[in-house]
């Protein structure tokens, strides 16, 4: 369950757009904070609004947060035209049920991307989703040089036996 399909060595912005459309994928749930831009920031770095630009044409795309606030994740939803989800609960399934209905996909082909193992690899794993773990993002669209909340949760998950490159 906590094992993602592709662990990624960069952020959002470095993803491989053939290697994900050859699973083959249909859309893509993404979590907000710190894969999409840092946490309390609603400026999208420039090389993730690029790359989101650039995968809306060809997949479909969702925000998927745990954060509660509508008004900020639907600013960043609004600016890239997509639909979203705000206080999510992952890992628990409901809400992302309720976007796989609304994409009306199974979940084979649809991935879910997060930067944290615990809430989004393991809310994707749990509906069978492809799943992808990225690297946290900085104000600028680069990797966090010191992120401790993935790193231990990389460490924990190693530690209760997820065999994570």
């Amino acid at each position: 369950m906590l094992q993602p399909d592709w662990l990624a060595s960069g952020t959002l912005a470095e993803l491989s757009l053939e290697r994900l459309l050859a699973v083959p994928l249909r859309a893509l749930v993404l979590d907000v904070d710190r894969t999409l831009l840092p946490a309390r920031r609603t400026e999208l770095p420039a090389p993730i609004e690029a790359w989101l630009q650039r995968a809306q044409e060809h997949l479909e795309l969702r925000l998927f947060s745990n954060n509660p606030s509508k008004a900020r994740i639907g600013a960043v939803a609004e600016r890239i035209g997509v639909p979203f989800t705000a206080s999510a609960g992952k890992p628990r399934r409901s809400a992302l049920r309720r976007v796989l209905a609304e994409l009306n996909l199974p979940p084979q082909q649809v991935a879910l991307v997060g930067d944290r193992l615990f809430t989004d690899v393991l809310a994707g794993n749990r509906l069978g989703l492809y799943t992808v773990l990225v690297k946290p993002v900085n104000a600028v669209g680069q990797p966090c040089e010191h992120d401790r909340l993935q790193n231990f949760e990389l460490r924990l998950a190693r530690w209760v036996g997820s065999e994570l490159g």
